[in-house]
């Protein structure tokens, strides 16, 4: 059988990165949306910001959770197909948002169906990609397509802050809702789901290479994986240190950050353009954070990683005490190191893992980011509602992450043969 490989044409692999780019970044985008609803929702429905936090955390939680199966779904029913379903369940549950009038109906479409949908494109899709269709420069792509889920948790906030402001939280939806549906259309048409499929070698191998099938039950497979990685010291290093990641980025910032400059007299829009700004720098740091970890060692990239994270978050309140210029510096140093830290922890658990495993294990890794996010989410509205600032949730996340570089650098450096 003749096999094609990469050549001076186009690799298409490189087609299915930028497909899947973009639904990360659409995907990651509606996971944002509920930190421009917060002060809105208060306004309209007269519920506590401890209340809508509590949905948000639940949709953060149930994103994570599902990661794990949805590593097990896309390798036994393909990429494409789950990808459009998970891309049309959210479409419709963002369409009917706008009809809601009651917080269980929110905890229903934000906090379960959109949590479940986008979950079914987290992190672990850039990671079955890259596995799929890459030999070299895995990093490279993890680097990249964990760049553009944490860029889209930012990129959409400024347009749809302003929506929001000028036309009403229910035209931002709308908008949204057309974002999505395009995204479906994009993945329909050019996405593919491995290179055997076409007859494609692997980037960076001479051989055609048969997916390996998923044998046994989808759902019972991953909780597999789950029992015999936790016998392993490092998976709980990883799924430790990825907790403070989740605790001190999408769960806080992602989720507060808005909200807690409205206390401090900053415009929802002007802080949305932070975090876009954020968004930008991400996109710069996490890219460059895949370069690194093909060539330097994972777990001095984490020690600087969540050190410098943790300095940054115990500046913070005196930031936004300061209002723009301090805020801005904030925002481009947090910005370069926003989620930098997922292609070291990819690259570590391929190395303790192996590969064949390495999208399912990292999964639960990533359900712990998620725990750590859905805690902090919840934690720190309710905390702004008992003591009336943000003061004390942005300092102990940066003592957290300060712990995280410390349990990174201890992971250890020879592997066990998986």
């Amino acid at each position: 059988m003749e096999v094609r490989v990469k050549s001076a044409k186009l690799y298409y692999g490189w087609v299915v990165v930028l497909v899947t780019f973009i639904t990360l970044l659409v995907s990651a985008g509606v996971r944002s949306m509920p930190s421009i609803l917060i002060v809105p929702f208060q306004q309209e429905f007269g519920w506590s910001r401890g209340s809508i936090s509590s949905v948000i955390s639940i949709g953060i939680l149930l994103y994570g959770l599902v990661g794990p199966f949805s590593a097990a779904l896309l390798q036994k029913f393909g990429i494409r197909r789950v990808v459009v379903g998970s891309l049309a369940v959210l479409a419709l549950s963002l369409a009917i948002t706008p009809m809601m009038t009651a917080l269980w109906q929110f905890e229903l479409l934000w906090g379960l169906i959109s949590g479940l949908a986008t979950g079914m494109m987290a992190n672990v899709l850039g990671v079955t990609v890259s596995n799929n269709w890459f030999v070299e420069r895995k990093g490279l792509v993890v680097g990249m397509l964990t760049a553009s889920s944490a860029t889209g948790q930012l990129l959409f906030l400024p347009m749809l802050a302003k929506i929001t402001v000028g036309a009403g939280w229910r035209y931002a939806m709308y908008t949204v809702v057309l974002v999505v549906v395009l995204a479906m259309i994009i993945v329909a048409l050019w996405m593919r789901n491995h290179p055997y499929d076409m007859n494609l070698a692997p980037y960076g191998s001479k051989e055609l290479v048969q997916p390996e099938p998923i044998k046994g039950n989808s759902f019972l497979v991953p909780l597999i994986a789950l029992r015999s990685a936790l016998a392993n010291r490092t998976f709980w290093l990883l799924a430790g240190t990825f907790f403070f990641c989740g605790f001190s980025t999408n769960g806080l910032i992602g989720t507060h950050l808005i909200p807690a400059g409205h206390d401090h007299g900053i415009s929802e829009v002007t802080t949305a353009g932070l975090l876009a700004l954020m968004g930008v720098f991400d996109l710069v740091g996490t890219t460059l954070s895949g370069w690194l970890s093909d060539r330097m060692d994972s777990r001095k990239l984490l020690f600087w990683y969540y050190g410098l994270r943790g300095l940054s978050l115990l500046f913070l309140p005196y930031a936004l005490d300061e209002a723009s210029p301090m805020l801005m510096i904030f925002s481009v140093f947090y910005g370069l190191d926003w989620i930098a830290t997922v292609p070291p922890t990819v690259k570590l658990a391929a190395k303790e893992f192996g590969n064949a495993k390495a999208g399912m294990i990292f999964g639960w890794v990533a359900v712990a980011h998620q725990v750590g996010a859905s805690v902090a989410a919840f934690g720190a509205g309710a905390m702004r509602d008992w003591l009336g600032s943000y003061t004390v949730p942005f300092i102990a996340a940066g003592a957290v992450c300060l712990l995280a570089a410390l349990m990174s650098i201890s992971i250890s450096k020879h592997p066990v043969e998986a």
